[in-house]
């Protein structure tokens, strides 16, 4: 070797890492957390199971990284909805808008979320589910609770029951939604709260 020679490390570029994780949720959203092996998601990705470790120590931190990046992206558009000043129907309109939106963006991240988190959230490494469940409960709640105050909504309208419906309807979507597909996430958005606002807006 010559005298003025060195090893170099070629680190993975963040391109692949991403591609990686595509892989990994889509594996994880068909086949479950428990039941998806390291070796599962490199044959999927085209790689040895050993290669795959170059990339990430474990398949927990996988889940990790696809969760938390969904969790992140998802409450900074939420953030900005709530701080925008909108009136309860136009936030309510806005956090299902961008509900579907993350859908689109995160379609198996979202599947994973709704199958893995009630048993994920028991565990120290992803104590953060349980926290970001709440803030759910306390934006959307708070938002019927405002409705309800300003008559924007029907004074009957039993605000939890509301809730769980409109937590299940909405995410229930990322079993069937397809990016891509015939409908765009908005226009979803529209005929789904076409339906929703006339059982619980204030009738004219």
């Amino acid at each position: 070797m010559p005298k003025n020679s060195r090893k170099t490390t070629v680190r993975p570029s963040p391109e692949r890492r991403e591609e990686l994780l595509v892989t990994a949720a889509e594996v994880f959203a068909a086949q479950g957390y428990n039941a998806t092996t390291v070796r599962r998601i490199a044959d999927a990705a085209g790689m040895l199971a050993g290669s795959l470790y170059y990339h990430f120590d474990s398949k927990e931190s996988m889940l990790d990284e696809i969760l938390s990046t969904f969790l992140d992206e998802l409450w900074a558009r939420y953030d900005a909805v709530l701080a925008s000043g909108l009136g309860p129907r136009e936030t309510l309109e806005a956090l299902v808008t961008e509900s579907f939106r993350e859908i689109d963006r995160h379609r198996a991240a979202v599947a994973i979320y709704q199958k893995e988190s009630k048993h994920l959230r028991d565990q120290p490494h992803f104590h953060y589910l349980a926290d970001s469940q709440a803030r759910f409960e306390e934006a959307w709640l708070g938002t019927l609770e405002r409705g309800v105050a300003a008559q924007a909504f029907r004074a009957d309208l039993d605000i939890r029951l509301t809730y769980r419906f409109v937590r299940d309807t909405v995410w229930v979507a990322a079993s069937w939604y397809r990016p891509g597909g015939q409908h765009s996430p908005e226009e979803i958005a529209r005929q789904y709260l076409s339906m929703v606002l006339e059982g619980i807006a204030v009738r004219a």
